[in-house]
């Protein structure tokens, strides 16, 4: 696993962590934990002075030669796509109350960030929330809730020729580029519109939805504004469209949504799904050991800070949500040294690191403690019997 921090088989030698929030607290300086707001909206200007500078650039594209006009939109794709997940960031930051010490400050600049990204505000800050407080709890945490055995159907599966067909299929590197590039793409909005890899009560659920069993009924209200957010976004991209023509609006805004997509499912995949995480019962988890079930990944060093580092202080951000995305990296230094084997850090190239975790870690045991993921070409063993003596 590139530069994986444990030496420890995760399948035999594993113990769950038993910190407490304290002793992590108290490990980092306490000027991480500070928000400052000023030095907040900076950040949106950098990355609103991005957005504008690429835009001025694809606005030139057409004055190259022909043979240029493809290979620059592509860049410019990519790399507004880069830009705008920056953007995404912040606003999750406000989502999680660090983007300012001022509870308004920070609903206001969220939602006006996050409605621009066809994101609504609220409906997600809820269930984002929900993630945080039940990380890798098996019954309770919101997103990327793993397969069990008996999910997937692989309990005492017959040894006959259409199950073997079945499997080697699956098993075929060209089914999991297919399944992982779906999912990349448009596994944020399926999540946004039916909870896709969410429980399995929710499944189905609307983030959209007021009454969806999503959301507690006093937030009804927050819902329907986060709707409205979006049914403005909708309407000036509409307005757009009707002036300079839909082809425009889908090169300037469209294709770079979709590169924000990947990015984001990409991200939050890769920090929640490896062979090497554990995931918990109700009896064996609690929040820091939850919280602890997150990967640092190096995406390198312009992905890196135009991301605000989101993707290689994720454990930071797991344990202290509240803590600015400025700090994160100092805290992160501090934590590797309290935390030691239990910190997961992983440089593996993403690309490859997306293709194989999407191809390895495809369900984990209907019981035990501490479950890890496996596949159907491996011998499922979990790990049980953990519990605090």
């Amino acid at each position: 696993m590139g530069a994986q921090q444990r030496n420890v088989d995760p399948e035999k030698d594993f113990e769950p962590p038993n910190f407490t929030i304290k002793e992590l607290r108290d490990c980092v300086p306490k000027h991480c934990f500070e928000r400052d707001t000023l030095r907040s909206f900076s950040y949106i200007v950098y990355d609103l002075c991005g957005v504008a500078f690429l835009a001025f650039c694809a606005s030139h594209i057409s004055m190259l030669p022909l043979p240029l006009r493809i290979p620059a939109w592509i860049l410019y794709w990519a790399c507004q796509g880069v830009v705008c997940t920056g953007l995404w960031v912040i606003a999750h930051e406000c989502g999680h109350g660090a983007f300012s010490a001022n509870r308004t400050v920070n609903n206001v600049t969220g939602w006006v960030l996050h409605s621009a990204l066809l994101v609504p505000f609220y409906s997600w800050k809820y269930t984002h929330s929900q993630h945080h407080k039940n990380t890798n709890n098996m019954t309770r945490d919101e997103v990327f809730v793993p397969r069990t055995k008996s999910f997937r159907g692989l309990q005492d599966k017959p040894s006959t020729p259409s199950w073997i067909t079945e499997t080697l299929f699956e098993e075929a590197p060209a089914y999991h580029l297919f399944k992982v590039v779906l999912q990349s793409l448009f596994g944020w909005p399926s999540y946004l519109i039916r909870n896709a890899s969410g429980p399995k009560y929710a499944r189905g659920a609307s983030h959209f939805n007021p009454n969806s069993v999503l959301f507690r009924p006093e937030t009804f209200w927050n819902i329907v504004i986060s709707d409205i957010g979006l049914l403005i976004a909708g309407s000036v991209l509409a307005y757009c469209g009707f002036m300079y023509s839909a082809a425009t609006v889908i090169c300037y805004y469209g294709i770079p949504y979709l590169v924000v997509n990947f990015f984001l499912v990409t991200i939050t995949y890769l920090q929640h799904t490896d062979a090497t995480v554990p995931h918990y019962s109700d009896d064996s988890w609690n929040f820091v050991r939850g919280a602890l079930c997150t990967v640092d990944r190096d995406f390198g060093w312009i992905l890196n800070v135009c991301l605000h580092h989101i993707n290689d202080t994720h454990v930071a951000h797991h344990v202290f949500s509240q803590m600015p995305h400025y700090h994160a990296q100092e805290a992160t230094e501090h934590l590797k040294k309290k935390l030691g084997k239990y910190y997961y850090y992983d440089d593996t190239n993403f690309f490859y690191a997306l293709y194989h975790n999407y191809r390895h870690c495809q369900f984990v045991e209907d019981s035990g403690d501490v479950l890890f993921f496996r596949n159907t070409s491996v011998p499922v063993v979990s790990v049980t019997d953990t519990k605090d003596e």
